[in-house]
């Protein structure tokens, strides 16, 4: 009968193993195999238990086949391999005890759920299925030794697998950190995701996440809010009159505040592809669509905070003003490089649609009487609104289709100094210091700081006389002097070239 059991260990040493091979073996020297050697050896690693588990079952069953069966060889061992499950068993029973205890103490069912005690195991409720291929159970299903080894040897695989190896560091690749945390997996996926995408996409699949609202549950979230907006306003009295609110109070009160803000994001992110679709009417004016966006959903926050239920109509009839208003009014100050002042932005609005409704029934383009006529204004203030409502234009901007010129080059620089006149200047220099030099010395000098011919500065009378030690007047009269001389045929002649 023995010999029979053993025979299927060349082609199941798992269950053979596991099962009958240590219950079976009579002999001393099986026994002792079966207990001690694997053991030892499954502590420590996984692998020999394999080895020694099959070392063990050969000399068990030609021994089994040699001699009598004796049952009494085998109790020694149940005896001795009970006394330990019985101490943990007792040690478990505290432990389970002083956790039902503790587990009084938790207010919520969250907390109970993760209590310690759940994730220990009774030994003897172990199946061989779940102890795996490699542990040694004896006659009475109780292994611990050869349970730690499966674990342990379990981690092991674990270990084999994620460790990269040695071609993938030499070829470089990025080898995720066996401590990294989930969520920075996660979060890293998410990174390289959102970097690739269009940010556009991107934010339109994320809102098209949330479902719509039908009209009865925009009225339970306005309701919800309504009262969140109530108790935040009686809380804040409250806090100003300095008055001390009882603990039950303040709790139902803090509870409906936190109520009423999470109304207020669903139905805020429930409404987003509002704000897209009236955005998408605005693009090409000045300001990127994501902007229009984001300039909306401000509009979108105060329709939901002012939002009266109680008319019958649905949220997204009323929330479309408020939108519509924010993105006008953030082109209004925004879009335009000069600023214009909102209610010049309307008159402006309003003279281009008439200006199209004219060319629409006249076939040309109205001239300003008649868009003064139609507008109840004079033809000039046409004009100036005109002038307002230009755009200015980058220097940078190119020109042509190939690019490889920009508008500034084609504007003349008034302030450049053309090389036709500077040769003038320079000849006209040279004769006045001719002419200067025919002067005398003092002469000479008050022409040149009376006019700023030296450093470009003119001089008063008063400062020229503090340099030269002389009165005003006394000034006047060497200018007055001097003048004469120059106006003298023979030394203006030489200047009346440079008058042209």
């Amino acid at each position: 009968m023995a010999a029979s059991k053993a025979k299927p260990a060349t082609e199941e040493p798992k269950k053979r193993s596991a099962t009958k091979a240590p219950a079976k073996a009579p002999a001393k020297s099986a026994a002792k195999a079966a207990t001690k050697s694997p053991a030892k050896r499954a502590v420590t690693k996984a692998a020999p238990a394999k080895k020694a588990a099959k070392t063990t079952a050969r000399p068990a069953a030609k021994s089994a086949a040699a001699k009598s069966t004796d049952d009494g060889a085998t109790k020694p061992k149940t005896r001795s391999t009970r006394g330990p499950a019985k101490k943990a068993a007792a040690t478990k029973g505290a432990k389970n005890a002083d956790l039902d205890l503790a587990a009084e103490d938790l207010d919520t069912d969250a907390e109970l759920d993760g209590e310690p005690g759940e994730d220990d195991i009774d030994d003897a409720d172990l199946s061989l299925d779940d102890l795996g291929a490699d542990a040694v159970v004896d006659a009475d299903g109780e292994a611990p030794a050869t349970a730690a080894a499966a674990t342990e040897g379990a981690a092991e695989d674990e270990d084999e697998i994620t460790e990269p190896s040695e071609k993938d560091k030499a070829s470089g690749d990025f080898v995720w950190d066996e401590e990294e945390s989930e969520a920075l997996r996660q979060a890293r996926k998410d990174a390289e995701l959102t970097a690739s995408a269009d940010s556009v996409r991107a934010y339109l699949k994320q809102i098209g996440k949330v479902a719509l609202l039908n009209a009865e549950e925009e009225v339970e979230l306005a309701k919800r809010i309504e009262a969140g907006l109530f108790a935040t306003q009686k809380m804040a009295e409250h806090t100003e009159k300095g008055e001390k609110l009882a603990v039950a109070y303040r709790r139902d009160m803090a509870w409906i505040c936190r109520d009423g803000d999470r109304a207020k994001n669903h139905l805020l992110e429930a409404n987003l592809r509002l704000v897209v679709s009236l955005a998408k009417r605005y693009t090409g004016r000045g300001m990127a669509f994501l902007d229009l966006i984001q300039e909306g959903n401000l509009g979108l926050i105060r329709a939901v905070e002012k939002f009266d239920y109680t008319k019958g109509y649905k949220f997204s009839t009323y929330a479309t003003w408020w939108i519509r208003q924010a993105i006008t009014r953030a082109m209004a100050d925004q879009a335009r490089t000069i600023r214009i002042p909102v209610h010049m932005v309307e008159v402006i609005n309003k003279l281009g649609r008439i200006q199209r409704e004219l060319l629409q029934d006249l076939g040309r383009e109205p001239t300003p009487e008649e868009l003064a006529r139609e507008m109840d204004i004079t033809p000039e203030k046409v004009l100036e609104i005109q002038q307002y409502a230009r755009e200015p234009i980058s220097l940078d901007q190119t020109i042509g289709d190939e690019g490889d010129s920009q508008l500034g080059d084609f504007i003349e620089d008034s302030e450049a100094v053309v090389a036709v006149d500077a040769v003038s200047f320079t000849l006209l220099q040279d004769q006045l210091q001719s002419v200067l030099e025919t002067l005398s010395e003092r002469e000479a000098g008050v022409v040149r700081l009376r006019f700023g011919l030296t450093d470009g500065q003119p001089r008063t009378l008063d400062e020229i006389g503090q340099v030269y030690g002389v009165t005003r007047e006394r000034i006047r009269q060497i200018e007055s002097k001097t003048m004469s001389k120059l106006r003298h045929p023979s030394r203006s002649q030489v200047l009346r070239d440079y008058l042209d």
